[in-house]
């Protein structure tokens, strides 16, 4: 069976490649920090040595709309091309090219459905910076094979924390019971707090500074308990319009155990908190 070798979840911050490629001197002042932090969370994934790549993402508008947005929807594609135009415009983020697996795609599918999880699925999906900058932060060199996953973070009504939450233990119970020997790493990315187009978007902080230090926290103790009893989907909207990409790291909890993570850091942007976590199963250890 296939083995988990590793479980990530980090913000994905769009313009990490521009802010640490862009020359010296129009950098901002973060930029060599930022790019220190994230190489050494990179690190965290190079050195599981995965053959696969499960990415977590959820699409920004550019391919989903509010006419037909599944909860859920996996891609099953050979190949997945990537990167739309206001993200090259707007952004400075490459156009890329994916390989996908299209025979784990197909087996997880069917694992999902089996679990009760009634997924959509595509062979035409392209690609946004939900999955884009992950590969960017963790895998530049974009040589493994990727399963692309997506989640309804934007368009309500959300499917609950708790779904969420189950949503990763289900998809941790297909990858170990994916029939090869292939490592695979799970790699999901979202938001702390967040405000997108809103009052609160270019404040020095986060829009809630405090929600930013919590979720941490949770994240760091592998705290689902406290997670559920405290997030809603109210109280994300209370902590910036974009918040609900917190779910995505809940998700990443599941797959995750929920224990506490071997690596954390983050990373406060003055609009934004970036985090990186990383857990690795005892078993990749040894």
């Amino acid at each position: 069976m296939a083995r988990l070798v590793a479980t990530l979840a980090s913000t994905h911050h769009p313009f990490y490649f521009k802010a640490t490629t862009s020359a010296p001197e129009h950098q901002m002042p973060q930029a060599p920090e930022w790019k220190r932090k994230v190489e050494a969370y990179r690190e965290t994934l190079a050195s599981t040595a995965p053959d696969i790549l499960v990415m977590i993402g959820s699409d920004h508008f550019h391919q989903i709309f509010l006419d037909n947005y599944p909860q859920f929807l996996i891609g099953k594609a050979a190949r997945y091309d990537a990167t739309f135009y206001n993200e090259e415009r707007e952004f400075g983020i490459p156009k890329y090219a994916f390989e996908g697996d299209e025979d784990m795609s197909r087996f997880l599918h069917q694992s999902l459905l089996a679990q009760d999880f009634d997924f959509a699925f595509s062979n035409e999906l392209k690609i946004d910076h939900s999955i884009v900058c992950p590969i960017i932060t963790l895998r530049p060199q974009n040589d493994l094979p990727i399963v692309p996953i997506y989640t309804n973070i934007f368009a309500p009504p959300l499917p609950s924390p708790r779904r969420f939450f189950d949503l990763g233990r289900a998809i941790r119970k297909a990858i170990e019971d994916y029939p090869s020997d292939k490592r695979i790493a799970a790699i999901g990315t979202g938001h702390l707090s967040l405000e997108l187009g809103g009052p609160r978007q270019f404040m020095e902080t986060g829009p809630d500074p405090a929600f930013d230090q919590q979720a941490i926290e949770w994240l760091r103790t592998g705290d689902i308990e406290a997670i559920l009893a405290s997030v809603t989907h109210e109280s994300l909207e209370c902590s910036g319009n974009a918040t609900h990409g917190f779910l995505n790291f809940v998700l990443m909890l599941g797959v995750a155990g929920p224990v506490g993570a071997d690596y954390v850091d983050y990373l406060d942007l003055f609009h934004t908190m970036e985090a990186y976590f990383t857990w690795h199963p005892k078993e990749a250890a040894q």
